[in-house]
């Protein structure tokens, strides 16, 4: 049986306390926790302490030379990257250089030209690495069961007609990422951060890539970063056309993906059932029928799983040849972001069309 992998964390801020360390802890069997890292000692040891309430050997690290410690540990193999949005990319080319497997939060990057970059210097130094490492973005939504199960219901509706896409991403004061310093430094604001899931959800339901976009963005609640309102119209390759309007607001959740086929319908919906937040999937068909199911969340546990065994089996492979689960690729990650940066790029351009970069 396969030695359990040994991974750290980098980063210590609320995504790590409040929803890192309690997922991991669910699956605490299938790996070893060995550190936790942060450039401060203060921060580092704040996230430590709650983590060993799970994972009582957990080591602490911080700065310069913690964070040297870990690279050089052969023991340890993947790394969670959970840092700013700004200092991501960097911190994870860093790691990959040194041959560690990299799970890295979304957004892949803050630009298109942070991707190219990076994607250039990933594919030059991993082709002179023993095996290549595995470059994962962790965005969730591709391992939440309603959209696994909405793209299995896309050969129920028939010929793709319509897609539309209503997001109202509820972020105001009583939120813990309201005042988040690096999502309101980022370009785009919570618009790029927040919306890469929406997109993410998107693209996996259809199968199906954007190629262009024509946008209007406004900018109404001062209290958020511009834009806090897109507005898009959005061709895709298969020649359907549809709309993507997304408004970050002080109000609850309310998100919406609608695909309408010849033959029927597919609606996902965010809601709530006894108590559990999750997604519903309605299939309405041309007779007028329709079934529902609701799908607790549990994308972030799924991926962090997937994650873990990717690792493990790369590892016994020790070559170029094992391929991971493509759902976590970087490269994904990066198609995202370019849905977005288009969107933003075409509404700086007062809606002028704006073609998709291809990855």
């Amino acid at each position: 049986m396969a030695e359990r992998p040994q991974i750290a964390i980098l980063g210590a801020g609320i995504f790590v306390r409040n929803t890192y360390i309690p997922r991991l802890a669910e699956i605490s069997d299938l790996f070893t926790l060995k550190a936790i890292w942060s450039r401060s000692e203060e921060s580092a040891k704040g996230a430590v302490e709650i983590a060993r309430k799970f994972f009582p050997e957990v080591e602490c690290k911080w700065g310069e030379a913690g964070l040297d410690e870990i690279i050089q540990d052969a023991s340890v193999i993947g790394v969670a990257v959970v840092l700013a949005g700004q200092t991501q990319v960097d911190m994870s080319l860093r790691l990959l250089k040194a041959g560690k497997h990299v799970l890295q939060e979304k957004p892949a990057a803050a630009s298109i030209s942070e991707v190219e970059n990076a994607l250039s210097s990933y594919n030059s130094f991993s082709a002179t690495l023993p095996s290549r490492p595995i470059w994962a973005i962790a965005e969730n939504y591709r391992f939440e069961p309603a959209f696994v199960e909405s793209k299995k219901l896309m050969a129920e509706i028939g010929d793709m007609m319509n897609v539309q896409i209503i997001i109202e991403g509820s972020m105001n004061s009583s939120n813990p990422y309201f005042s988040s310093s690096w999502r309101r430094d980022f370009t785009g604001g919570f618009v790029l951060e927040m919306g890469v899931h929406f997109i993410a959800g998107l693209r996996m339901m259809l199968g199906c890539e954007i190629t262009l976009v024509s946008t209007n963005t406004s900018h109404i609640d001062t209290t958020l970063p511009p834009p806090d309102i897109i507005s898009s119209t959005i061709q895709l390759e298969n020649g359907c056309s549809g709309v993507f309007v997304m408004v970050v607001s002080s109000r609850s959740p309310k998100v919406l993906w609608r695909v309408v086929g010849l033959k029927g319908t597919i609606q996902v919906e965010r809601g709530n059932k006894k108590g559990v937040h999750g997604y519903s999937v309605t299939l309405f068909t041309a007779g007028g029928q329709s079934n529902s199911w609701f799908y607790p969340f549990s994308g972030v546990t799924e991926e962090l799983k997937t994650f873990l065994s990717d690792i493990s089996r790369a590892t016994l492979k020790k070559d170029h040849s094992y391929q991971a689960e493509p759902r976590l690729s970087y490269l994904e990650g990066a198609r995202d972001v370019a849905v977005l940066a288009a969107m933003l790029e075409s509404g700086k351009r007062q809606g002028a069309p704006v073609q998709l970069k291809r990855f």
